[in-house]
């Protein structure tokens, strides 16, 4: 009986190690995966605030946004007052 005692015991003991040395590992790993991922979207934040760059040919685009709202207009689907406003903030963008 004591050797069976004994076996049950380092048992124990290994299994006890292993998964306090398996733990450890996780955390150490997850600590650096967290830490690298904050580097990586510090690093990227700035690129994330960079004002788009204009579209090329803007002068065409507005043109055509213009013809389009006077269509709507000329079909009943915006009121005078609409069709001010949104030719207001094409022309001012």
């Amino acid at each position: 009986m004591p050797g069976l005692i004994r076996g049950v015991a380092r048992t124990a003991a290994i299994a006890g190690t292993a998964t306090a040395v398996s733990n450890r590992v996780s955390r150490r790993q997850a600590s650096r995966w967290s830490q690298q991922d904050s580097a990586a979207a510090a690093q990227e934040a700035p690129a994330q605030y960079a004002p788009p760059p204009p579209p090329a040919g803007d002068g065409d685009d507005r043109l055509d946004k213009l013809k389009q709202l006077t269509e709507l207009r000329d079909a009943g689907a915006l009121t005078p007052a609409e069709f001010e406003t949104e030719k207001g903030k094409i022309l001012s963008s």
